[in-house]
């Protein structure tokens, strides 16, 4: 495999990710009850927007770097988790690192809370395990993202979220993620599953959502943004989260969200922000 997160750290697609999956903690933490995350696609955890990687391609710039400027308050309340972690990360206000999921997991979840980073790129994996030496509620696992869900669920702490962002490398990628999903849909009814997937083009996008829709698993809400026109070699348009058990308020959550974010990371009238079902709830 030879994906590397380092050169696409901060774009829109990680905006829309990270931001969505830090409300998701936070409406976990609602609840007493402890929780997992499994990363099935870790990362190395922190990223620098100044290194040789993130500069090679500048996608940052169209994410993260149109961020500054406040949204309504309605907006601001559904970021300020994502806010948090990205402040305390830049004690000088500078905005030079960028945190992935694991860190996300990592400064928002609670002592008894656990995160289980998953990353199999053999580079990558050591730096991860080296960032999260110390963190007592963290493992660092490199399998397959598949044997990674059959392996950690379910989770022993009975609730959860299994975070799944494949690079989409292989041609056979949305079928292996089709396959990760309904085995751990087997294994763990009630966790969260969040699954992120790029928008390249119309039938990519279309093709991987159907796919997931074919399931027939309830509760499966999406949310897509695009900024762009998607066209074949358009580079990334847009992406979107597949979320099966979105606790309760995501839902309205996202529905302001999706379009300030595409009102704010848009290419003019190609910024567009949707939410709706793609199962039925149960």
């Amino acid at each position: 495999m030879n994906y590397r997160h380092a050169f696409h750290a901060g774009n829109h697609g990680d905006v829309l990710k990270h931001a969505v999956l830090a409300r998701t903690l936070e409406l976990l933490k609602a609840k007493d009850k402890p929780f997992a995350v499994l990363d099935a696609h870790a990362g190395i955890g922190r990223y620098d927007l100044q290194s040789v990687q993130a500069n090679k391609t500048g996608e940052w710039q169209g994410g993260i770097a149109k961020m500054d400027d406040d949204f309504s308050p309605e907006v601001e309340a559904i970021l300020s988790p994502y806010r948090q972690v990205l402040a305390t990360l830049n004690p000088d206000g500078e905005g030079r690192f960028y945190p992935g999921s694991p860190e996300i997991v990592v400064r928002l979840m609670r002592k008894d809370d656990r995160l289980v980073a998953n990353e199999l790129h053999p580079i990558d994996v050591e730096e991860l395990r080296a960032v999260y030496a110390t963190q007592k509620n963290v493992s660092v696992t490199q399998l397959d993202f598949i044997q990674a869900v059959k392996v950690q669920l379910p989770f022993r702490e009975r609730r959860g979220l299994v975070l799944i962002d494949p690079p989409f490398e292989v041609l056979d990628e949305t079928l292996r993620t089709a396959k990760a999903i309904e085995f751990g849909y087997r294994r763990m009814a009630n966790a969260v599953f969040m699954i992120w997937y790029p928008v390249t083009t119309e039938e990519f996008a279309a093709q991987f959502v159907a796919t997931l829709q074919a399931l027939n698993i309830p509760n499966m809400l999406q949310a897509e943004l695009r900024v762009k026109y998607a066209f074949a070699q358009g580079g990334l348009s847009g992406s979107g989260l597949v979320i099966i058990n979105p606790p309760f308020g995501l839902e309205k959550d996202l529905q302001a969200l999706l379009p300030a974010l595409a009102g704010r990371l848009g290419l003019g009238e190609w910024g567009r922000g949707t939410v709706q079902w793609l199962t039925p709830l149960k």
